[in-house]
């Protein structure tokens, strides 16, 4: 039996990430999904959603990904793509798609993780930037920076949230189930450590769902 994406991934075949292409550096997270490798597809319309195994929200313009996710009419199945339980790498702007709460100014959201986020929480570009984390869980190395671009801030976590790694105190890195969202851009940087955790979430989902299926056979 299929997953709600219609998810039949090959005896072999690395898994597939759907990455919203409307607009960002979706690019930059197909490298990065192929250095861990794994195939990723640009979701650009409802039908590009079709068998992914996952889902990537890039860095970009939030407001301008609402108004051509509406545009594009994809804004309901990605929604429902979301909900289906398949991983999710959220970063920048795909943080603030997910969060519940969206502030400077307010925006409509998926409103999934129990965050209120700040837009440009940090200030202009001039203060953009790599910062040292203080990481907080042993799934990532304890020496780990991020590349802040007109950054997101977290200034409220309002649910069952796991926060894996701060910058001077704020949460930048969390995951709640298969979500997992960054106010930074590791797919900036060969090898970070959370393309590389990413990478392992969708692997391990692939692997139980597999198992799953060959049970109920």
């Amino acid at each position: 039996m299929t997953g709600p994406l219609d998810q039949t991934t090959a005896a072999g075949a690395a898994p597939l990430v759907g990455v919203l292409a409307l607009q960002g550096d979706f690019a930059d997270h197909q490298a990065a999904l192929g250095a861990t490798g794994l195939r990723s597809r640009q979701v650009k319309a409802p039908a590009d959603l079709r068998g992914v195994d996952a889902l990537v929200l890039p860095g970009g313009e939030s407001t301008t990904m609402l108004k051509l996710l509406e545009v594009e009419g994809l804004w309901g199945p990605l929604g429902a793509a979301l909900h289906s339980g398949v991983p999710v790498l959220a970063t920048c702007a795909g943080m603030i798609l997910l969060a519940r709460h969206v502030e400077n100014p307010v925006q409509r959201s998926y409103a999934m993780l129990p965050l209120t986020v700040v837009r440009n929480g940090y200030g202009r570009q001039c203060r953009s930037g790599t910062f040292a984390l203080a990481v907080e869980s042993a799934e990532l190395p304890a020496a780990m920076s991020g590349t802040f671009i007109r950054a997101p801030r977290v200034t409220g976590v309002h649910g069952p949230c796991e926060v894996l790694a701060r910058r001077d105190g704020d949460p930048v890195l969390v995951r709640q189930g298969q979500l997992l969202a960054a106010g930074f851009h590791p797919e900036l940087v060969a090898g970070h450590p959370v393309s590389r955790l990413f990478a392992d979430m969708v692997r391990a989902y692939v692997r139980r769902r597999e198992a799953s299926a060959f049970v109920g056979r």
